[in-house]
């Protein structure tokens, strides 16, 4: 990348980096864990069952915040007609950081684990939480270069892959969210 790009690009880069600090501080005040109780510094976690979930780095949620961000893009490309790309991706960021705080309310965690498969769910880690926007910033970044239709191939192999690797997916995780069904709970768990 030429200098000339790296300066353009320099405003988007703390606006996104000063997103991600807010949301550390308020998910910490919050009370949520800076980092995975169990100590370990592997920085990923890739078992949903396990209490490491959504604790460390990377998680196979992990994915599905990237698919956030190139919805997003989608979203603010059509909104502001392709102008203002730095502002564009400082806007996903601070949608994605809402969420996470949003994801991170005892109420969402109580829907999450009654109408979810993630029955352990206690809520992030400010680790996992950070990690998530800027896996979100990542996939809005690889939308911003690549043609649509590799972003539109590319969402539904990666929505394909987390069906089969963790019977979830971004639009399965939605479903769940907003429209539970008994169907779906029962065959993410294996009954």
């Amino acid at each position: 990348m030429n200098r000339e790009k790296l300066v353009y690009w320099r405003p988007a880069a703390l606006g996104v980096a000063g997103v991600c600090a807010l949301a550390a501080v308020v998910l910490t005040a919050m009370g949520r864990v800076p980092w995975c109780k169990c100590a370990s510094w592997v920085p990923w976690s890739w078992d949903i069952w396990s209490l490491h979930n959504s604790q460390h780095i990377l998680d196979p949620y992990s994915f599905s915040h990237a698919l956030h961000g190139v919805l997003f893009y989608a979203g603010i490309f059509i909104v502001l007609r392709g102008r203002f790309p730095r502002a564009g991706v400082v806007l996903a960021a601070a949608i994605e950081a809402a969420w996470e705080i949003l994801e991170n309310t005892p109420m969402v965690i109580q829907h999450y684990r009654e109408t979810t498969i993630s029955l352990d769910y206690y809520g992030d880690s400010v680790a996992n939480s950070v990690a998530d926007i800027v896996c979100c910033v990542a996939g809005y970044a690889i939308a911003a270069v690549v043609p649509v239709w590799v972003s539109a191939i590319g969402f539904a192999l990666t929505e394909l892959m987390l069906v089969v690797w963790i019977k979830d997916s971004l639009l399965l995780n939605i479903v769940m969210l907003v429209w539970p069904m008994e169907a779906i709970k029962q065959w993410q768990m294996g009954e």
